[in-house]
């Protein structure tokens, strides 16, 4: 295939784009404006045909006002500003991005053009999402647990909102971690693969001779902190470890170990919104000829 440089760079900037880090959303919750890492409008906008800029088009956005290129740091070219009324959720503006930062401007609120005739008294109810919204509470020892480096952000404690059809249900606070009796600690997301390193290491590995097991996994820890599952990264298909693997008995016998060598582990739970949830980790272990394992994970 004959690239053309143009090509070339819309597929660099593309990729740039998506994997630049975004800016939230806001929710005016008790007099105060703070981000919330759930994109609603855009959840509407994906619904609408006459959306013609949407990113999964794999075309870039305009700023609301049609002049100006689209931000890194913010795809969708927009934020939304979203508030509560008499339990019922609501859009109350949509602003260029960044906008909210010059404190000695107010900014434009383009929520007509967005939403035409279903703006009323100035704001939109937002009857297309049944679902829990959250966003992080203003406390000193709040912090991230996770992040994926683009948008979504688990906070330590947030504040999350049940909703249906845009009505709120419920107003919860909630706590992101259980920190249990015998778990081991999962605060920083980095450590959790050198400790499952260490046990690869130190399980009393059989056949070094006759199977390399050095490989990519990836660890998958269950919503109570247990591990739920270990796949071999690279080759999860049948066509994929007829084509690599000598045999499918070396293939069994590498993931069986691993399974084993972490099968006792137990870890602190983590939570979203106060849900418990997976956690997928990816290790990448090396067997030397001397029989040495090493840590390959980057």
């Amino acid at each position: 295939m004959k690239w053309t440089l143009t090509a070339i760079l819309t597929i660099l900037i593309l990729t740039d784009l998506i994997a630049s880090p975004q800016v939230p959303d806001y929710i005016i919750y008790k007099n105060d404006t703070i981000p919330t890492y759930n994109l609603l409008v855009e959840q509407y906008l994906q619904t609408q045909k006459d959306d013609n800029g949407r990113l999964f088009d794999l075309s870039f956005r305009n700023s609301i006002d049609g002049q100006l290129g689209t931000s890194m740091n913010c795809w969708r070219g927009y934020q939304a500003i979203y508030k509560i009324e008499n339990d019922s959720l609501f859009v109350s503006a949509i602003i260029d991005c960044h906008s909210l930062e010059n404190k000695n401007q107010k900014p434009n609120n383009y929520i007509k053009k967005v939403f035409g005739d279903k703006v009323k008294s100035g704001k939109v109810f937002i009857n297309w999402y049944s679902g829990n919204l959250s966003f992080p509470e203003k406390s000193k020892e709040n912090k991230i647990l996770r992040w994926d480096g683009v948008f979504e952000r688990v906070f330590l404690y947030e504040i999350a909102i049940k909703i249906e059809d845009g009505k709120i249900i419920e107003i919860s606070n909630e706590q992101n971690y259980v920190d249990l009796e015998n778990g081991i600690d999962r605060m920083k997301r980095d450590s959790i693969s050198n400790i499952l390193f260490d046990h690869i290491k130190n399980y009393k590995w059989t056949k070094k001779d006759k199977f390399d097991c050095g490989e990519r996994y990836t660890v998958v820890i269950g919503k109570n902190g247990k591990i739920r599952d270990v796949i071999m990264t690279d080759y999860q298909t049948k066509e994929q470890i007829e084509e690599y693997w000598d045999t499918k008995r070396e293939y069994n016998f590498c993931l069986k170990s691993v399974e084993k060598a972490l099968s006792e582990l137990q870890f602190d739970v983590l939570k979203r919104k106060g849900k418990p949830i997976e956690e997928m980790v990816f290790i990448e272990i090396w067997f030397n000829e001397d029989g040495i394992i090493e840590n390959w994970t980057d």
